[in-house]
């Protein structure tokens, strides 16, 4: 089983051999924490039981989690977490609110930052979700997200995995030790640069910047395999890393 610190510690040697590189999801909580503001109402989209906003959500204005799984709302992290003493009541914890993302219940302009992290890979009508995130977000509010890039190998295999779906759910937990109900459906309709430029297009949302992120440790279940997938993204084409990072604006 590749766990995560077995995963983190070939992660380490990587970054040694490539000095700079750093991790999708540390680049993904630098890029939020350039756009946040003490005075920012931010959207977490598909919060999950956690991620990134629980870095943040105390240094916004307005933070707001939502997810249509009830499940994973009522075992979000935020809400066994403690505040410092002196900086309120204990056992304070970050809004949240039950809510699909194709019908976001919210007015028009209500936040200045959306975030998506591990989210626009499960969207099966990814247009209806960007026009929903362009219409909750204020004029030059950002929209930051997270997902997997489709043209790397390994999301080309893990969607042929789609088409065996007991397979996969009983398959992955054991090679990543991620529990079954926590591996949800994918679909990759919003995962190539191009296709995101494409949707923001569509959807009155300009594209400020996107990033392909590599990482060969998601076969790094010893030694070989590890380098023989460092072997394998030195020969990809550049736009085939296995993370697309980006930012689009509200116009």
């Amino acid at each position: 089983m590749l766990s995560l610190d077995r995963q983190n510690r070939y992660r380490a040697r990587y970054a040694n051999m490539r000095p700079g590189w750093r991790t999708s999801g540390d680049e993904f909580e630098s890029a939020v924490r350039r756009r946040l503001s003490p005075t920012s109402r931010v959207l977490d989209l598909g919060c999950g039981r956690g991620g990134v906003m629980e870095l943040v959500w105390r240094e916004v204005a307005r933070p707001l989690g939502v997810d249509p799984d009830i499940a994973s709302l009522r075992e979000h992290r935020t809400r066994r977490s403690r505040l410092p003493a002196g900086e309120g009541l204990a056992g304070n914890s970050m809004p949240l609110a039950c809510a699909f993302s194709e019908r976001l219940p919210f007015h028009e302009s209500s936040f200045d930052a959306v975030l998506a992290l591990w989210v626009l890979e499960h969207l099966p009508e990814p247009q209806r979700v960007f026009r929903e995130v362009a219409r909750v977000l204020a004029p030059g509010g950002a929209f930051l997200f997270l997902t997997p890039n489709a043209l790397h190998p390994i999301v080309w295999a893990n969607r042929a995995g789609q088409w065996l779906p007991a397979v996969q759910r009983a398959l992955i937990p054991r090679l990543y030790g991620r529990a079954q109900a926590d591996t949800f459906r994918v679909h990759y309709r919003a995962n190539t640069p191009a296709r995101v430029r494409a949707l923001a297009e569509r959807c009155g949302l300009q594209v400020s910047w996107l990033r392909i992120i590599a990482d060969p440790t998601y076969m790094a279940f010893n030694d070989a395999l590890f380098q023989l997938s460092v072997v394998m993204e030195r020969w990809l084409p550049n736009d085939w890393g296995v993370h697309l990072l980006g930012e689009l604006r509200a116009q």
